[in-house]
């Protein structure tokens, strides 16, 4: 089960006036599930993305860039699960303008104007006469309350649906966001790390709302890491439909900017943490904060080198306080320039090394009884400067393998 993570409720999902959303059983891989998902938008939305820097990125991720440096306007996104349509050639390309077609034609709206993302099994074909077949479904499900059967119909591997919402007022007027993602492994941060939707009634001009999402993914999914491993098909979307009435925010130094601005980190945040804690086959939730460096760079750079090392890992999922891991990750992060006898480690609020070794006070039982938590810190004190970082991971289990060795079953 994921770790200390419930699913999300229907009821506490907050429609967002603009946005349409259905759901259907395409049948793209298996029978009996909702494997698609048709986003609708009001005339007035505005829509910035992320998307991932993985050299054989995925059909839909190349379309979607395209449709939306046209800036003809959005009318709907479509997501499909089961097939990532990545590393596919051509055929995916066409397969993926065919997609943004149909739904054109059923929406009445430009092909350019629908931005389709996929997630699945990578170098495969999409199944396309089936995902079109599913597209009906969609349109006849469209509805503002459908947020908790959208986040379950882009799942693959995720045990738990991932949604939050948030309300904030600016100036007079009530603002709400709400988000989904999905995401359990492959998960490792080079510009977002899944599929992420977040959406808020606020009126954001179209380059401050880049900015935002920009912001956002920096401070959440670029933050996260389950396997190393980064997708062909990552992409994290932000939409704002003013329906809200608020005036529009155009100014990055207003109040309003700042105070919307942290909301849809916070929600970024909440998602990005819930696919560490879904993690495939995790039971630990790993918080690694690395302070006092130079500059954020080496601050994540060790953070990185300790939440994706495969001893460590494994080590968590053991409850078994093998910490010499971790000054040995420290040291092959690639920061060549430190002192390692200015460095403290603590495991939690326990002192486990300082001075190049382990400290003098540390007992084996109290690592053990840290170990035992579902929820671990590790800090790495660097005492070079005044820079932090703060990375999110989890264990490596049996699990992992046995889920990833039977992927494609």
């Amino acid at each position: 089960m994921p770790v200390n993570l419930s699913p999300p409720v229907a009821s506490d999902l907050l429609p967002i006036k603009g946005v349409l959303l259905g759901t259907a059983e395409a049948h793209i891989k298996k029978p009996n599930r909702k494997d698609l998902l048709l986003i609708k938008l009001n005339s007035q939305a505005t829509v910035a993305g992320v998307f991932t820097k993985n050299k054989f990125c995925a059909a839909p991720v190349i379309i979607a860039q395209e449709h939306l440096a046209t800036h003809t306007g959005v009318c709907a996104l479509i997501i499909n699960t089961g097939n990532a349509n990545a590393g596919t050639g051509e055929s995916g390309m066409i397969t993926a303008r065919a997609t943004c077609a149909e739904v054109a034609a059923l929406l009445n709206c430009k092909a350019n104007q629908v931005l389709p993302f996929s997630t699945g099994v990578i170098m495969e074909p999409l199944p396309l006469a089936k995902l079109v077949a599913g597209l009906p479904d969609c349109v006849a499900d469209l509805r503002e309350d459908n947020w908790l059967n959208a986040a379950t119909a882009i799942m693959t591997t995720d045990l738990v649906a991932k949604a939050v919402s948030r309300k904030i007022t600016i100036g007079a007027k009530t603002i709400t966001i709400t988000g989904i993602a999905k995401g359990s492994g492959m998960i490792h941060p080079n510009m977002a790390t899944m599929l992420g939707y977040i959406a808020t009634d606020a009126s954001v001009a179209q380059g401050m709302l880049q900015q935002m999402v920009t912001t956002a993914c920096n401070a959440s999914f670029n933050c996260i890491t389950v396997d190393g491993d980064t997708s062909t098909n990552d992409a994290l979307m932000l939409i704002a439909t003013g329906a809200s009435h608020a005036g529009k925010i155009v100014d990055t130094h207003s109040a309003g900017f700042q105070q919307l601005q942290a909301a849809i980190t916070e929600v970024a945040i909440y998602l990005a943490q819930a696919i560490v804690r879904d993690g495939e086959g995790a039971t630990k939730f790993i918080t690694v904060n690395v302070t006092a460096g130079k500059n954020e760079a080496e601050c994540k750079q060790i953070a990185y080198a300790i939440a994706r090392s495969p001893l460590i890992k494994t080590a968590f999922f053991a409850s078994d306080p093998n910490l010499g891991r971790i000054l040995a990750a420290i040291g092959y992060a690639g920061v060549d320039d430190f002192d390692v006898k200015k460095i403290k480690v603590y495991l939690d609020n326990v002192l486990v090394a300082e001075h190049g070794g382990r400290a003098l006070s540390y007992q084996e039982t109290d690592g053990q009884g840290v170990m035992q938590q579902s929820d671990i810190t590790v800090r790495v004190e660097l005492n070079r400067g005044a820079a932090v970082a703060t990375v999110w991971t989890c264990d490596f289990s049996y699990d992992y393998v046995k889920i990833n060795a039977s992927y494609r079953s």
